[in-house]
């Protein structure tokens, strides 16, 4: 089929909105969290119990600590003993007790670190050298795996990695939380870790930016520094840089179609005779800005569909016609979308969409539902996993089929959720505030002749003093918040409303514990009183060779 570009296949976006950082002072954590805002906090899980409270940069232990003031630049031999929350390897200065925190260091491995910043209660350490590996050592199957800021954990054992992460999640619930696992009241409240049976190749999307500074690691470059090369760079974001493109021409993460499709694009969109020019984050200038592959499949008949989405900062068909042309010869390649972002920020949602080839959609199905994703829809990325998540939480709503229950579902995204819920349910009520989100819910409601689901666009971080009169008492409150957690005033909300259970779903444990603790102990402070019981807390690995870790918990109101 030859490249298509219609008139009439354009789409108004609205702009996604920027959720703003929660700053909420955590409890005391560690004795390197107890000072720290939850941001930090969540980063800095120690793996043994927490010490005394130090003073301010005064690490000691009454037999055998001193003090230890760590200049920048200076170079110190560690150990990592664990890691802690986002995949830092946590280590001790020996005969201190003061905490450095070591990106790419794994538990047990002996290296030399060089410190590159400095805090009241910890430092941050660059690695300069391994003395000893680490425990679990295993080779990364990905040549980028030692430089890309993706999956840093390749080379650790996948049942160490799961084994670490559910140990972060308790000592978070500990710490955080304050939920002592030792008492008989909370025995049994943690369950073990499900791992994902898929480990690589389970992402359903994948983000790459093209970029005019290609970065090349250090001891690459040592190793190439008589051949020449490339500026123009398509792959991933270098860690710690919004200018720097590490070029990619395979990622282990997405499936083999996309990587087909990304190893065709690289071969060609560098082509002077194209005119194709990448973006320039400091002059603003150029025409490429992002490559979004997202994977999916024909519900009818299984076979994969893969969508190509270039984002550009003009509309420029006649540009991206012949790439176009190239890549719908991919037999599972079903839609090629343009999204147009004329702003010099680096979000990859475009204000206006187009489809330059097929359909401006492609398909999933999950737990029986069949949903349509667009270029900038919310879905889960790992749909393998996704599937034993939502049986997880379809598990724990104890919700009794009979069609007589109320369901509020706050950030509800595209409904993915409560659509699965809403078959066992009287009604369901969803709120998101991603005005596109709640569009694409309603689509799939009505995709799957669901008609018991209401879903409405709004901030709930700016909820008023009525929002519950827009939905009946809920028997079952769903939230899947985004990083930061919920705001104070939600948190109000929900111990006022009293509903009867309550399944937090969190990809960040530590706003997750915290977000706990307020509801089931209250906020003395603001004096706030807890009106719940956690009942159960089920760690979930989604996203293998990653640090990130998805916790769905149960929550019964307390009998007064």
């Amino acid at each position: 089929m030859a490249a298509a570009f219609p008139a009439t296949g354009v789409r108004l976006l609205h702009p996604r909105p920027l959720l703003r950082n929660l700053r909420r002072a955590a409890r005391p954590l560690s004795v390197l969290a107890a000072a720290l805002p939850i941001q930090n906090a969540e980063e800095l899980t120690a793996t043994a119990a927490p010490p005394p409270k130090p003073s301010a940069s005064t690490h000691t232990d009454k037999n055998t600590a001193t003090p230890f003031y760590p200049k920048r630049g200076q170079t110190l031999e560690l150990v990592c003993e664990s890691l802690a929350y986002k995949g830092k390897g946590l280590c001790k200065v020996a005969g201190t007790g003061f905490i450095v925190m070591c990106d790419r260091a794994l538990p047990g491995e002996k290296f030399v670190g060089r410190v590159t910043r400095k805090k009241n209660d910890y430092a941050e350490v660059k690695k300069l050298k391994t003395i000893t590996p680490h425990r679990d050592i295993v080779e990364a199957p990905c040549e980028f795996a030692s430089h890309c800021g993706g999956c840093k954990m390749q080379d650790l054992l996948y049942e160490a990695q799961v084994r670490a992460k559910e140990h972060q999640v308790r000592e978070l619930i500990v710490h955080v939380g304050k939920f002592s696992v030792k008492d008989s009241e909370y025995d049994g409240i943690m369950k073990p870790i499900v791992p994902c049976d898929i480990q690589f190749h389970y992402r359903n999307k994948m983000e790459f930016s093209f970029g005019t500074k290609e970065w090349v690691p250090a001891e690459l470059m040592q190793q190439e520094c008589d051949e020449e090369i490339k500026t123009n760079a398509l792959g991933l974001h270098a860690p710690g840089f919004f200018d720097k493109v590490l070029n990619i021409n395979k990622c282990l993460l997405q499936s083999d179609s996309a990587n087909k499709v990304l190893a065709a694009i690289q071969d060609f969109w560098r082509d002077p005779e194209l005119g194709l020019s990448p973006y320039d984050v400091h002059s603003h200038h150029g025409f490429l800005k992002h490559l979004m592959l997202r994977s999916g499949r024909n519900v009818e008949t299984g076979q994969p569909e893969l969508m190509v989405n270039f984002v550009t900062s003009s509309y420029k068909p006649e540009l991206l016609k012949p790439l176009v042309e190239k890549i719908e010869a991919f037999p599972d390649v079903v839609s090629i979308m343009n999204n147009v972002n004329t702003s010099v920020g680096n979000t990859s949602v475009g204000e206006v969409e187009y489809t330059l080839f097929g359909k401006p959609t492609i398909t999933e199905s999950l737990r029986g539902l069949k949903f349509q994703i667009s270029a900038n829809s919310f879905f889960q990325t790992n749909t393998h996993q996704a599937e034993i998540l939502y049986k997880l939480i379809e598990e724990s709503s104890f919700l009794k089929g009979d069609g007589s229950e109320i369901v509020l579902d706050l950030f509800c995204g595209t409904g993915t959720i409560g659509l699965t819920l809403a078959k066992r349910a009287k009604h369901v009520y969803g709120f998101e505030i991603v005005d596109q989100a709640i569009s694409d819910a309603r689509r799939n409601a009505d995709i799957n002749g669901i008609s018991n689901a209401t879903f409405v666009q709004g901030d709930l971080n700016k909820i008023g003093e009525n929002f519950g009169e827009y939905f009946p008492k809920p028997d079952l409150v769903i939230t899947d918040p985004n990083r930061p957690g919920m705001h104070m005033k939600l948190i109000k909300f929900l111990l006022k409303l009293k509903a009867e259970r309550i399944i937090y779903v969190s990809c960040n444990p530590a706003t997750c514990a915290r977000d706990l603790d307020y509801l089931c102990h209250g906020v003395a402070e603001q004096k706030i009183e807890g009106c719940y019981k956690l009942k159960s807390i089920q760690p979930v690995d989604m996203f293998p060779h990653t640090p990130h870790i998805e916790c769905v918990c149960l929550l019964e109101l307390s009998i007064s």
